[in-house]
């Protein structure tokens, strides 16, 4: 198994009454791509904000990188790049003005041709990079997204929901890009309630009910059809 970059071991997380996380172990290995597959509710976002620091388990523990994110969460945010669902990035600049800000937030100066290049590398257009972030598809904004995560060179990339609302086109675009990225090293957690591209992209599917991984399966061992009759079955459909 590859090194982990990203590790969670019997983590657990409340809301009140509300159980978010019970128990969950996860391992996510360089070079790796894992997809949490679950409805709303099931755990998937909880499982982000711990592993970025903005919560702190009730139980267990969460390493990314060998850091733990809620004790030293700049550090973690350091090695880690972030993609939700909507993109953040300022409206009124480029495409080219976000990278080089984010970059630079991370220690990362680059240059008009070392922004370029990245953003010609994450699939962008070379005309788009000085056209305002507001006239851009969510697709292209996804695209400076994943730039900004080679600009920092993170370790791991976390996906939340990426391609809701895209097209099917600019879905396969981005998952081409993030199995790059992955390709390249980093490891690589989405979560999503798309069964389909899960399987066309993870190497390894965990599916979370009520805060429980219910199920691990390898990408490789079976076809979507296969793979939406455990979810099903685990959803109790």
């Amino acid at each position: 198994m590859p090194a982990a970059m990203i590790e969670a071991t019997n983590l657990s997380k409340s809301f009140g009454a509300n159980k978010a996380l019970d128990a969950m172990d996860l391992h996510v290995g360089a070079g790796e791509v894992y997809a949490l597959l679950g409805a709303n509710g099931a755990g998937k976002t909880t499982t982000i904000s711990l592993l970025l620091g903005f919560l702190r388990a009730d139980a267990g523990q969460v390493r990314v990188a060998g850091i733990d994110p809620a004790d030293d969460p700049e550090q973690a945010r350091a090695v880690t790049a972030y993609i939700p669902e909507q993109v953040s990035l300022y409206p009124s600049f480029s495409g080219l003005e976000n990278l080089a800000y984010f970059a630079a937030l991370a220690g990362k100066k680059l240059n008009d041709a070392e922004g370029r290049a990245l953003l010609q590398r994450a699939g962008l257009a070379e005309e788009a990079a000085e056209r305002r972030l507001g006239d851009y598809s969510k697709g292209m904004r996804q695209k400076v997204g994943i730039a900004i995560a080679l600009a920092k060179e993170a370790r791991v990339l976390v996906l939340d929901e990426p391609m809701s609302g895209l097209d099917p086109q600019a879905a396969n675009e981005f998952c081409t890009l993030v199995r790059q990225v992955a390709d390249a090293g980093s490891a690589v957690l989405m979560a999503t309630h798309d069964i389909f591209r899960a399987r066309q992209l993870a190497d390894r599917i965990g599916i979370l009910r009520g805060g429980q991984k219910r199920a691990e399966l390898r990408a490789a061992d079976i076809d979507a059809a296969g793979l939406q009759a455990v979810y099903l079955q685990h959803m109790g459909v």
